[in-house]
Order: C-alpha cells, then sequence, then structure tokens
C-alpha cells in the first residue's frame, strides 16, 4: 500500500494518491492532472476511482479532467447532485483498491455533501482518514460554505458536531487525520501549518473535538468571528459541481504572447484586467498604468480571488520571463479561465517599446518614522487583516484589510498622501496599485511592513489579554 499527500503550498492544498496491487485512487485532485497521471504511469498503476470529499469553494478539482483521462469513475458522498455523470455514494459504501479498501463516511457541516473517505490496510485495519474540509489539524471546517442550502451556518455547525463526534471520533487514536487544507486556507479559522497528524492526537489538542463540549459550545466557537468567505468562492463551487473548460484549452487561450501594441489594443477592447505579477519593489520600479500587482511568489491564486470576484473578468498578465505557464495554471487552479495572453518580453519590452510607464514611491520604514515626527496628522494605512492588526499595530494607523480594501475606497482622502503598509510588503504593493487604478495619486508603500516599522520609534500599540491585567 502507498499512500502519499500531495501538497500545492500556495492554495494551502491536500490532494492524495493512495496505491495497492497496480491499482490507485485519487482524492480531491488538482485542476493539472499531468501529475497523478505521471506517478500512475511510472509505478505500473492503473487510476481506479476519483474520490471528492464535497464540492470545494476555493479551488477547482481536477476530477472531470482525470475522470475523462483515465475513465474511472468520480465518487462523491451522499446529497451531492453534480450536473455531470458520477457515483454518488452511500454512507458505509465501500471501494477496493487493489488490496486495501477505502469505506465512506458522510460528514455532513461544511457543506451537506461533506464526506470523508476510512482507509483500511490490507488487513482491514482503519488506517488513515482524509477529512476533506471536515476536520483540519487544530481546526475544523467553516460552516457557512454551503451552496444552495437552506440551513443557517449555526444549523450547519450542529450537523459538524454530531459528524465529528459520531463518525469521526469513535476511530482509533492511531489512525492517520489527512485534511484537505493546512494554514493559510480560508476554509478554517485557525489551521495549524501541520498537514497530517493522529486522530489521537487531534482529540487532545483540536478544540472542536473536546470530549466535555456540548453542542451549544461548539456551535458557538466554530461560528464565533467568521469572516465573509472570499467572493470567488460560489463561483468556484458552481464549477466543481456543474463543469468547466477543459485545462488544455485553458492554458493554450492564455500562453498567447503579444507584442506591446497587440497587448495595449487587447486591453483596450476587451476590457481585460491587466495583471502584473512581478515582485512587488520591480513593479513599484515601473508598471503598465492601470495594472494591478499580485506577485506570484506570495500566495498569488487566493489573493487573485479574493479581489477580483468575477472569474469571467478577462485578464492579460505580465510575468517574469519563464513563468508564463505558472501563472495560467494558478490562475486555472482557483477558476480563472479567461486568460487571454501576457506581455511578451515582459515590461522591459513596454518600455522599449516608448509606452507610458507608471510608478509607486516606496520608502524604509524608519523615513516613515521621520515623517511622523514632523507630522503627527499623516495617514498610515494598515492593509493586513483584523486579527493581525488587533494584535499589534502602530498606534496612529487605521485599519483598511486588504481583503475589503475595494469596500472602503470611500473612506481615503484622495488629497492626502497615504502610507500603506502590511506585514511585510507583498499586500501593501497590491493596495497600492488598486488604489493607483482606481485614481488615488499620492501613494507611498512602506518597505518591509510592520516587521521594519516593530524597530523604529513609532508608537505601537500591543493586544493584552484581560486576564493578565491587574
Amino acid at each position: 500500500m502507498k499512500v502519499e499527500q500531495i501538497y500545492t503550498g500556495c492554495l494551502a492544498q491536500g490532494a492524495y494518491y493512495i496505491e495497492s496491487k497496480g491499482e490507485a485512487a485519487i482524492i480531491d485532485p488538482l485542476r493539472e492532472i499531468k501529475p497523478y497521471l505521471t506517478k500512475a504511469e511510472q509505478n505500473g498503476a492503473t487510476i481506479k476511482y476519483v474520490l471528492e470529499t464535497h464540492f470545494h469553494a476555493d479551488f477547482v478539482s481536477g476530477h472531470l479532467d482525470l475522470a475523462r483521462s483515465t475513465g474511472a469513475p468520480i465518487i462523491f458522498g451522499p446529497n451531492a447532485s453534480p450536473s455531470f455523470d458520477a457515483h454518488i455514494a452511500a454512507d458505509g459504501e465501500e471501494f477496493r483498491v487493489g488490496d486495501v479498501t477505502i469505506k465512506v463516511l458522510h460528514t455532513p457541516g461544511h457543506t451537506m455533501e461533506s464526506t470523508t473517505y476510512l482507509l483500511k490496510d490490507e488487513h482491514g485495519k482503519d488506517y488513515a482518514l482524509f477529512t476533506g474540509d471536515t476536520l483540519f489539524i487544530g481546526d475544523v471546517g467553516r460552516p457557512d460554505l454551503a451552496a444552495k442550502s437552506d440551513l443557517t451556518q449555526e444549523q450547519l455547525a450542529a450537523h459538524l458536531y454530531d459528524s465529528l463526534r459520531n463518525k469521526i471520533m469513535p476511530l482509533a487514536d492511531e489512525v492517520i487525520v489527512y485534511p484537505a487544507h493546512g494554514a493559510g486556507s480560508a476554509c478554517g479559522k485557525n489551521m495549524s501549518k501541520e498537514t497530517s497528524d493522529t486522530l489521537g492526537n487531534q482529540k487532545q489538542t483540536n478544540y472542536a473535538l473536546r470530549a466535555d463540549m456540548t453542542k451549544e459550545e461548539f456551535v458557538k466557537e466554530v461560528t464565533d468571528g467568521l469572516l465573509p468567505p472570499p467572493g470567488y468562492f460560489p463561483m468556484n463551487v458552481q464549477m466543481n459541481r456543474d463543469g468547466y473548460e477543459n485545462i488544455d484549452t485553458v492554458m493554450q487561450q492564455g500562453l498567447q504572447a503579444l507584442t506591446p501594441d497587440a497587448f495595449e489594443a487587447a486591453a483596450t477592447e476587451t476590457g481585460a484586467l491587466v495583471l502584473d505579477t512581478r515582485k512587488p519593489q520591480e513593479f513599484a520600479k515601473g508598471f503598465v498604468p492601470g495594472s494591478i500587482n499580485i506577485g506570484i511568489d506570495g500566495g498569488f491564486a487566493p489573493w487573485v480571488g479574493a479581489l477580483i470576484p468575477d472569474v469571467k473578468q478577462p485578464i492579460l498578465f505580465i510575468a517574469e520571463e519563464g513563468r508564463e505557464e505558472e501563472v495560467v495554471t494558478r490562475l486555472a487552479r482557483v477558476g480563472f479561465d479567461y486568460t487571454f495572453g501576457y506581455l511578451k518580453g515582459g515590461f522591459v519590452a513596454w518600455q522599449a517599446a516608448g509606452k507610458v510607464a507608471d510608478k509607486i514611491q516606496s520608502i524604509p520604514a524608519e523615513t516613515l518614522a521621520s515623517l511622523y515626527e514632523q507630522d503627527k496628522q499623516i495617514y498610515i494605512i494598515d492593509v493586513r487583516k483584523p486579527g493581525e492588526f488587533s494584535s499589534e499595530h502602530l498606534t496612529p494607523a487605521l485599519s483598511k484589510p486588504l481583503d475589503f480594501l475595494n469596500e472602503h475606497l470611500a473612506e481615503l482622502p484622495k488629497d492626502q498622501t497615504l502610507y500603506i503598509h502590511c506585514a511585510g510588503g507583498y499586500r501593501s504593493m497590491i493596495a497600492a496599485s488598486i488604489l493607483k487604478a482606481r485614481g488615488f495619486d499620492k501613494l507611498v508603500d512602506v518597505m518591509g511592513g510592520y516587521a521594519a516599522l516593530k524597530s523604529t520609534t513609532l508608537p505601537r500599540t500591543n493586544f493584552v489579554c484581560p486576564s493578565t491585567l491587574s
């Protein structure tokens, strides 16, 4: 028996490859299916099943393309109603893969079709549990993402409580938990950076699995502090449920190399969003006017999804040479299939063609501290998440989280210089580029973000736990 977790860091997503005696099953595959096909071919195995734990909201699964390529049936748990051929398994149904067995455990709560898969080894012993978004390491799935559900998040949380206690917690402590996500995913609140653990350890350390926890306490804790999900989530659910374009077609369309003139004309004619995927400080030195910077080396795909709510938005992009395919692939993973080409030769070619360029001023943290000493009324904008801000922040800073920046543009003065920072510099440049594209001209990015600002003389506010107050 072989069990392999195929983890994709930028999405904090885990897909799984299970193999026994020349047969394989794939659980929650990513959009690009070549790695799974290659792995099976190299091992001399046939992919027998494609199993889905639920209709994913944060990425487009590769279940359809993988089924088309292999002939393997797609398996969903109870309550799923996809628009394509799939086997809707019954609770407790079992599937043989070589000498091992995969048992369906219906665990509604995150969504009503959510299902976990229990892997039994060659001797019939429970070995591992693939929990999807039902149980994470250190957390559980948020109960507010169900598609077309008449249930409230509190009612879904109550279902989740029952699923955990009736289906998962009775299993043996040595069973390995393999979730669909780790830290960084928006599908939970406080996931661990670890991507697997024993169920026994989770019973001891995961707040949601406390033995003495009542259903009412569980519902309150699981639903408390939930931020609105990213705008692209419903569209990804729809694509996973109703179908999507073949990944090869999306790649071919997105990898069209356009000269500066053709790129400029395409942007004008299609109303495409121009996405610059270079490093923040490279972008600051010069960029195509109106373009938005979301660097490929950060949380690229989730930030695209959070800030561009319409997955059908036409996109043209600028990338470092040799990384164009990576950009299109990562956009497609979260359902952005309407990429129509990239700037051939990158921004260097744009400059060489004599095209108009724009730039954003960027200053060190120490310079901001000096400016504050001269004028205590300057506008400092902190675009980190609310939790980051509340734990520690510059006293004079205004909290405007990047996730919801588009909703707060009217609150920011265009006649004042805005000094923007995040934790390290990645998000602040995204925010600055968005504001620049929206007509804000007085913008200054703070290099190094809060990590650098902490060592200056700027006044700071630290969160103090009430229990420590005298």
